[in-house]
Order: C-alpha cells, then sequence, then structure tokens
C-alpha cells in the first residue's frame, strides 16, 4: 500500500507541474525518454552480465543505478540545451522524444539476441507490478519523495502563474528560466522513483491530470495536485483489486492502466480535433 501510495502520488503530482510547464494536457514526463532509459538500463545489465549478477538479483542495488542512470541523463540533457541561448522547453522535449525512440531502439536490438531465459526477466520489467517490491525500497522511496517536495515548496507559488505561459509570467515577474529549469529537475526525481519502484506506467499520469481538471475546474494547483494524487492512488487500488480478485494475476496492472489511459488519449484528441 505504501509503495501504491507513494507511486500515485509521485506521478500525478510530476504530471500536473509537466504540463504546466509545457502549457499542454496532453503531454507527460515519460516523452523526455526517461521510461526508454529505465528498460535500456534493465535490458543492457542482463546482455552484458546476465540475470546472476548484483544489479539484478539485488532490488536496493537496482533501483539505486536505476534511479541513477535517469537523473544523470537528465541532468546531461538539460545542462547542454538550456546552456545555449534560443533553446526552449520544446527543442527539450523534441530532443527527449529522439532520444527515447534511441533507447528504446537499442533495447529492442538486445533483447533479440539475449538468452530467452534472461528476456523473460527483461520482460517482466517492462510492466509495473507492486507484487514484488521489497520492503525497504518504498523506505527509500519515501525519503527521496520527501526531500524533493521540501525543495518544490520554493517554487510552488509560481506554479498558478506559470500556467498563464511564458510571456504573462515574465511580465509578472517570474524568474522563469531559472524555476522552469528547478522544476524539471524535481519532476525527473519523481518520475525516476517511481518508474525505478515498480516499472514504468505510461498513461497513469496522464488519465489520472485530465480526471483531475475534469472534477476541479479551477487553474489553483494546490487543490489540482491534491485530487489528481487522491485519484492516481485510487485508481491504482482499483487497479490492483481487479489484478488480484477479476484476472487472478493473468495480467498486470500496468496493462490495465495502460488500456484505459490509451483510450482516454485517444478521447482527448479526438475532443481536441473537434475543437478546431
Amino acid at each position: 500500500m505504501l509503495a501504491i501510495g507513494l507511486t500515485g502520488a509521485a506521478i500525478a503530482f510530476s504530471t500536473i507541474v509537466f504540463q504546466t510547464l509545457t502549457n499542454n494536457r496532453i503531454l507527460t514526463p515519460s516523452i523526455i525518454g526517461l521510461d526508454s532509459l529505465y528498460m535500456l538500463t534493465q535490458t543492457a545489465i542482463i546482455f552484458l552480465y546476465g540475470s546472476d549478477t548484483l544489479s539484478i538479483t539485488n532490488k536496493n542495488v537496482n533501483f539505486l543505478l536505476s534511479i541513477g542512470m535517469m537523473k544523470m541523463f537528465a541532468f546531461l540533457l538539460y545542462h547542454f540545451l538550456f546552456r545555449g541561448e534560443g533553446r526552449n522547453l520544446y527543442f527539450l522535449l523534441l530532443i527527449g522524444l529522439v532520444f527515447g525512440t534511441f533507447f528504446e531502439s537499442i533495447s529492442s536490438f538486445m533483447q533479440m539476441l539475449i538468452d530467452p531465459n534472461e528476456f523473460l526477466i527483461v520482460q517482466d520489467r517492462m510492466f509495473a507490478s507492486f507484487n514484488n517490491v521489497q520492503t525497504e525500497l518504498p523506505l527509500l522511496s519515501t525519503a527521496g519523495i520527501s526531500l524533493s517536495v521540501l525543495y518544490f515548496l520554493r517554487f510552488a507559488r509560481y506554479l498558478d502563474v506559470l500556467a498563464l505561459g511564458k510571456e504573462h509570467a515574465v511580465n509578472l515577474g517570474v524568474p522563469y528560466d531559472y524555476v522552469v529549469k528547478r522544476l524539471l529537475l524535481i519532476v525527473v526525481v519523481f518520475i525516476s522513483i517511481s518508474t525505478a519502484l515498480v516499472g514504468p506506467i505510461t498513461f497513469l499520469g496522464l488519465l489520472v491530470a485530465n480526471v483531475a481538471y475534469e472534477f476541479m475546474k479551477t487553474f489553483r494547483h494546490k487543490p489540482l495536485i491534491t485530487a489528481a494524487v487522491l485519484i492516481s492512488i485510487i485508481a491504482l487500488i482499483g487497479g490492483q483489486v481487479l489484478v488480484e480478485r477479476v484476472f487472478t494475476f493473468s495480467t498486470t496492472l500496468s496493462v490495465i492502466v495502460n488500456f484505459v489511459g490509451g483510450v482516454y488519449f485517444i478521447y482527448l484528441l479526438l475532443k481536441e480535433n473537434k475543437s478546431w
């Protein structure tokens, strides 16, 4: 239950903040390629060292290694892209999308070359699961998320203004580049922790964020983030009940969430198309 709560809160929080920064309600933080990098890390370890290596057998080591790789990639990406003039957030998203596709291609190539028995271990990492979470991992995740939340409180007051767009935020006195860089780093920390804890859940953030928008009908981020976190936790608990009681563990939670989220994503695209 602690793992479900942490994962739901981290994904919902990061998605709301990310959509505010990009001013787009159909984008999620996974677009910058962190999920693909996580799978590349898991596949590369098994491809190079086999499934008996410490990084695979010890969940704590694997957890810290996955978080470290995702954070390092994000920090390098931000450092090189924000260093130049005229490179905005959308350029970052484009580069992240390219890298995500590149990582996914390398992962697929290595998965075709490894032993079929070891591929089953890689395949298990492709889908989020709360059934095999080690006791120590939620405690480590709680510490990381708590520190990130404390750091986020310094910038929380800017979110409502950032939702107006870059031009309005700058005119109202927000140090835009400084705040956006810090908020993006916080988003990366949350997504890295949730992905390393249970695995990738691509459409959960998109689903719960837009449901929160529809229910709350407000631009203020305090009630929006609170509602999104609660909806996310409820969705994960409901999905886990379906996995255990209805499907009797014949499928995984991420399959259910991605199916519902994918259908909802198509609905949002059609809805936006009609509005044009």
